[in-house]
């Protein structure tokens, strides 16, 4: 692997490393048929997958493939086999047609704390050659054990700074109380100093009435043992709180009364890929 010094996200500062920690706060709101809304605050991992074994050696609290105090475990993604994830999502890219020829690919997600983790959802930045984002794989956990990724690819077109603007149509049982009949709408920047993330789930159509919006919002720090320390000492049960406020909001909900959704058989393929016009021309739904 080549550095690229116009990177931004995890640039070689401060450790050296592309890959970092960001601390921030996820919000979810639903908004139709009724207002119901909830946050928690959250730290991350952005893992270049190629640091890796880097990352293993180089730090006391962190392990791959390692029980550890935090700790990344290749089997809690991709095909969750245990195998390399490089080669997994460069399979998929190359039947999407995008060839990265190479570049990076970084990984947004949660890390294992003392040994357990919950990605409810994780993101794969994948960039070509000249480090320009090139497609973007967003891998979806129900809390049915189940998995499916979304493989979307950045406009050629797309202007340094400019948020990210991506659409679906969502293929994948999430929720018990929304919809199969939705659409994704994905708002993002490249990770840098600060990292944001809006997903829209709307009614499928042209003028499908929003049903939920979830952010994600947070501010970058540098990946070393006193920043993990400190992000598990503020965050000791994150992976509980995770797992236990999807229940709760969902009891919440019930009690609301929002209607139940039967869950479907899941894709039979774990990733879709989309292939939209809009998105070929460089243009993008607001």
């Amino acid at each position: 692997m080549t550095d690229h010094p116009h990177s931004k996200a995890g640039t070689k500062t401060d450790t050296g490393w592309k890959s970092c920690l960001y601390r921030g706060r996820v919000t979810h709101s639903r908004l139709t048929p009724f207002r119901h809304k909830f946050h928690y605050r959250v730290f991350s991992l952005l893992v270049d997958l190629d640091e890796l074994p880097v990352l293993d050696a180089g730090l006391r609290l962190f392990s791959h493939n390692r029980a550890n105090l935090l700790s990344f475990h290749d089997r809690d993604h991709g095909p969750r086999d245990g195998s390399a994830l490089r080669p997994w999502v460069e399979h998929h890219l190359a039947a999407a047609g995008i060839d990265i020829d190479g570049g990076r690919i970084s990984l947004l997600c949660f890390p294992r704390l003392l040994g357990f983790a919950f990605n409810p959802l994780s993101i794969y930045y994948c960039r070509d050659r000249q480090d320009r984002l090139a497609a973007i794989l967003y891998e979806v956990k129900n809390t049915f054990g189940q998995q499916h990724g979304y493989l979307l690819p950045v406009p050629a077109d797309q202007q340094p700074g400019a948020p990210i603007l991506q659409r679906h149509d969502k293929g994948f049982y999430v929720s018990p109380f929304l919809p199969m009949e939705c659409r994704y709408r994905f708002r993002l920047n490249e990770p840098d100093e600060s990292l944001s993330i809006l997903i829209r789930q709307d009614e499928a159509g042209p003028e499908g009435k929003p049903l939920l919006a979830a952010t994600h919002n947070a501010q970058r720090a540098a990946l070393t043992d006193a920043t993990l320390l400190s992000a598990f000492a503020r965050h000791p049960l994150m992976t509980l709180k995770v797992v236990a406020g999807i229940h709760w909001e969902a009891l919440r909900l019930w009690r609301k009364g929002a209607r139940f959704h039967s869950r479907p058989t899941p894709p039979l393929e774990e990733v879709s890929i989309w292939s939209d016009p809009a998105l070929a021309n460089g243009r993008h739904d607001k």
